[in-house]
Formats: structure tokens, sequence, C-alpha cells
């Protein structure tokens, strides 16, 4: 019996969005940029359903400040975000302050930055996970021209003070602020997002498709592309994938219509589990208790994090050490910054729920759980 508790990671698809793909799949064949009939419908389709996505999460009235970006995964729109930004607003400065607790296409596109001359600097983590706005606030410059903080941390599922931060940042009205929302969006309310220039989110994050994801952008925030040539959108070259946007539409109308039912069973499942957990010998939970409740993040006393993750595969169990792109065999960035022990930040395992798991599945995950820290201690 296989046991997925993965689901911060990836989650299956609904059937309705599965349906709904292979419909649109067989009515929208046609190329959105070719100009004949059949085009010019697909290209119509396509863009009802980036306007129906914008609009429930937004607000009809607040959507019409926004536009939506189709792109082929949350990394791409991450990096779309932040190169797109900085490379656009250089004339103001080279300057951008981020966290350690960005997923790794954030990362990876400052390290890009910075090897082209752009200066980062990193705010300050508490000890309940949250960024500590003030010293934010002090590392920005007028030469400052993005802020990226991530909505939901990957790891702890820590909610970020998104509306705080943009609120600080209207002080500051030639630096744009970029959220990643990829662990947000789904499962708990979108906060107000006045002040927030670029939002990234993925539908496979909450039983939609993989190899479609957006960017929700201010529509006087101007970016550079990657992508050049051609296409229905100035920022995001190729040809549409109208049947990923259509299921992406259903995706988010299941997501938000379930939102508080699921949130309930999935919240009290998480209190049992942790609860379980808490008792084990050298047991020490790293997520705070007001995080999304989705995700819990773990680790035990001299267990390594890969070592025990490695013991529960062997016995079906699916469970991560951080995010799935992350570097095997490292520490921890998120547990580190809130903790300050290495040994910890090394010992941790993200389980991550959803309201497709059962009560009987926590069950079963904690004798295994039991069993393999048994069986690792043994060696």
């Amino acid at each position: 019996m296989m046991i997925y508790l993965d689901y911060a990671a990836d989650t299956p698809p609904d059937d309705g969005v599965i349906k709904t793909f292979s419909a649109a799949a067989r009515e929208f064949y046609a190329n959105a940029n070719s100009a004949h009939a059949l085009g010019v419908n697909s290209l119509n389709r396509f863009n009802e359903a980036l306007l129906s996505i914008k609009n429930r999460l937004l607000g009809v009235a607040e959507a019409d400040g926004y536009e939506l970006i189709a792109v082929s995964s949350a990394s791409e729109a991450n990096n779309l975000a932040v190169k797109g930004i900085a490379e656009a607003y250089r004339g103001g400065g080279k300057h951008i302050v981020s966290t350690v607790l960005e997923h790794p296409s954030v990362g990876g596109a400052l390290t890009y930055l910075q090897a082209k001359g752009w200066e980062v600097d990193l705010v300050r983590i508490g000890r309940d996970g949250k960024v500590d706005t003030e010293h934010m606030k002090s590392l920005v410059r007028q030469d400052t021209v993005l802020v990226s903080v991530c909505a939901v941390d990957s790891e702890l599922g820590t909610v970020q003070p998104v509306e705080g931060i943009a609120r600080i940042l209207r002080e500051f009205p030639d630096c744009r602020f970029h959220t990643d929302a990829t662990q947000l969006i789904g499962k708990i309310p979108l906060p107000p997002i006045d002040g927030v220039c670029a939002l990234t989110f993925a539908p496979h994050k909450f039983y939609g498709l993989g190899g479609a994801a957006f960017l929700l952008k201010e529509k006087k925030t101007v970016l550079t592309p990657l992508i050049h040539g051609g296409g229905v959108s100035a920022f995001r070259s190729g040809t549409p994938a109208v049947a990923l946007a259509v299921a992406a539409e259903k995706a988010v109308a299941l997501a938000l219509d379930g939102l508080n039912a699921r949130y309930a069973y999935v919240s009290a499942l998480r209190s049992k589990l942790a609860a379980a957990v808490r008792v084990l010998p050298g047991a020490h939970i790293n997520s705070p208790e007001n995080g999304v409740p989705h995700i819990l993040n773990f680790g035990f006393d001299g267990v390594r994090g890969e070592s025990l993750r490695e013991a529960l595969s062997e016995t079906g169990v699916c469970v991560s050490v951080k995010s799935a792109c992350s570097v095997n065999n490292t520490p921890s960035k998120a547990v580190y910054a809130v903790t300050g022990d290495k040994k910890r930040a090394l010992s941790s395992i993200r389980v991550s729920i959803s309201h497709l798991t059962t009560e009987a599945e926590t069950d079963i995950f904690m004798e295994k759980l039991e069993s393999a820290l048994r069986r690792i201690k043994t060696l």
C-alpha cells in the first residue's frame, strides 16, 4: 500500500479537470496565433479562461488592474517575474531584496542576476518563520527595483505578511513587489494584494494539471520577456496552451469553491498528526502553529532527514525532505533560518497532507514512522 504525503510537491488532478482538458483539447485544437476562424475561436476561449481565473481569484473590480500571463511552470513564472522586472527597471537601480526561504527558481534567478552585477540582500527571518518587516524596510534603498518574498514557505508552511509588506513598499514607489503564491492558492484565501506587482501560482498544486502555471501581473508593471519571438502575449511568446488554460480555469473554480471545507478537514487532521509526532522521543516540530495546515515539518535528534525519508520510502510512504526542486543532502535553509541549528536543519522532513488524506493513512504513517526510527537507530 502506497501512502502519498507529498501534496506540497504535486497533487493528483481532479477527474473534473481531466474531463475538462480532454474536451477542450478536442474542440480548441487550432493554433490560437492563427488568423483563421478556428484559430480565433481558440484564442477567444484562451482569453476567456484567463479572464475567468483572474476574476475568481481577485474579484471583477480588482482584477481589472491585472493581467494573467500563462507559462509552463511556476519556475518559469518566478524567473519571468524576477529577471523580467530587474531587467526592465535596471535604469532605476540594480538592487534586490529577498529571503532565504524562496523556492530554488527564485534563488536561482537571483544568483543569475548577481553574476550580472545586481546586488541582493536577504531579510532576516524570525523564530516564527516570518520575515522581519522592519529589517526588510531598512534594506530597501532608492535603487531597489524589486522585493521578492514568498506568500507561503514551501518547507515550513509559514504564511508571510504579504499585505504588510505591500503596505511598507508603498513608501518606495520605484520598487516592485513579487510574491510566489504557489503554496497559498487553493489552500487559504488570497489576502488583499494591492501593491503586489506580480504573483506566481500553479494549478498542479491544487489538483490541476502540470505543464501550466501563471504570473498575475499589474498591467502597469513592465517585464523584459524571457522568450522572444511571437505570440498573443507581449511577455511570453509561444503557442497558447488553450486546453491547459481551460483545465486551469476548472481547477481554480473547484479549489475556491471547496476551500473552507477542505481547510477545516486538513486543519483537524494536521492537529492530530502533530500531536502524535510530538510525543515521540527526540521529536521537534519546525512548522509554526499558525502556518498552512497542509505542511508539517519535523525531525528527530540524531536522525538525518534523508535517511528517514529513504526508510519510509522503502515501506511505501512518500514524503520529502525539502522542496522537490532543492538540492539533496544539504541542510534545510528554512529550518536553519528559524532555529540556527544545522543538525536540526539536516534532520528535518516535510509531510504535506490534503483533503484526500485519510485518518487511516496517517495512522499507518505513524506506525511506519516509529518502525523506521527504530530501524535507523539500530543500524
